[in-house]
């Protein structure tokens, strides 16, 4: 008996992808997919890299059950040069999306805008069960592709609080405050004293490609939220072992994370253990783990990026493209 042909697939370029991004009903996606994580009903993740020289490729893979189960598997480079060589950007790459029953390919999607906001929305699920009470400043360090994606998470979690941004190149943070000012929902400006920045917000994101720590022990204030973000990698680092010892951790992968995220630092200074890792998002989204103990806490959320993420966000972009007309179906017989 010949097989059947096999069905076509939906390729999705960036701009299909952008248009069909929601950030509201990404973060929902996420946190969804946290709790499938929790109940044992995702598989992986599966991680594989590769060393360009210039410049790195990351694999990602991670599998969810259910009526419709699908699978996700990302193929990204990192390559920081490439803005200022090629005009090109950092991280770019394709997600392919395949549903976990047969293997057949769903769809074949560009990976730049659901990388970016999937990060975000992912500390938005973190943040909104990690914050202290009161929270009035939130500050963004570093004011790239993520650092705008960040600063529109916040929005759904910080509601009245005032946002501020700083990047090393002030030009950049200044251009950033500019365009959030009064499109993001917060009030917005650019800051240029670190330190102060630091020492005065109860909310501190990190996104840089940072690899020597900028963020210290001392700068945090008691109660403060720190996600950690830049760090996925392990030539990357950007808070002090020490800041990592004071408080209380939570990952979003324990294992990705001793591997290349903050926490590998911690552990090779020989200032925490992975024993002492007080939570996985997914145990604090089902309820199994508090993320925090106490409002004086200081909490360190640890995000390298999980593949499961990806596979929300490409499940939920492949849906809508699918339901709208989106794209362009291709013929893998």
């Amino acid at each position: 008996m010949d097989p059947r042909p096999l069905p076509p697939a939906l390729l999705l370029g960036r701009r299909d992808v952008a248009a069909l991004l929601d950030l509201d009903e990404l973060i929902a996606a996420v946190e969804g997919a946290f709790l499938s994580q929790a109940r044992g009903e995702a598989r992986g993740p599966a991680v594989a890299s590769l060393d360009a020289g210039p410049g790195t490729f990351h694999a990602k893979g991670a599998g969810l059950g259910g009526v419709a189960p699908r699978a996700a598997f990302k193929v990204n480079g990192n390559f920081p040069g490439n803005p200022g060589r090629y005009g090109l950007p950092t991280i770019q790459g394709v997600i392919v999306l395949a549903d976990a029953a047969n293997g057949a390919v769903l769809a074949i999607l560009d990976s730049i805008e659901i990388t970016a906001l999937r990060t975000a929305a992912v500390t938005a699920v973190a943040a909104r069960r990690l914050v202290a009470p009161g929270v009035r400043r939130a500050l963004i360090v570093g004011c790239g592709v993520q650092g705008w994606a960040h600063a529109r998470a916040l929005t759904r979690v910080l509601s009245g609080a005032e946002l501020l941004v700083y990047d090393v190149v002030p030009e950049r943070g200044a251009a950033l405050a500019e365009r959030l000012d009064g499109d993001s929902g917060l009030a917005c400006r650019a800051v240029e004293d670190l330190e102060e920045g630091v020492r005065t917000s109860q909310v501190v994101v990190t996104c840089t490609t940072a690899a020597r720590p900028f963020l210290s022990a001392d700068l945090v204030a008691q109660g403060a939220l720190v996600a950690a973000v830049g760090a996925d990698n392990p030539r990357k680092q950007e808070l002090d072992p020490r800041l990592m010892a004071r408080a209380r951790v939570v990952v979003d992968d324990l294992e990705q994370c001793a591997e290349g995220g903050e926490l590998r630092h911690a552990l090779a200074a020989g200032l925490l253990r992975r024993e002492d890792v007080a939570a996985t998002l997914a145990d604090v989204v089902a309820g199994r783990r508090p993320g925090r103990a106490a409002a004086s806490d200081i909490v360190v959320f640890d995000s390298t990026g999980v593949a499961i993420a990806d596979l929300a966000a490409a499940g939920m972009v492949y849906e809508r493209g699918r339901a709208r007309g989106a794209g362009s179906w291709i013929d893998l017989g």
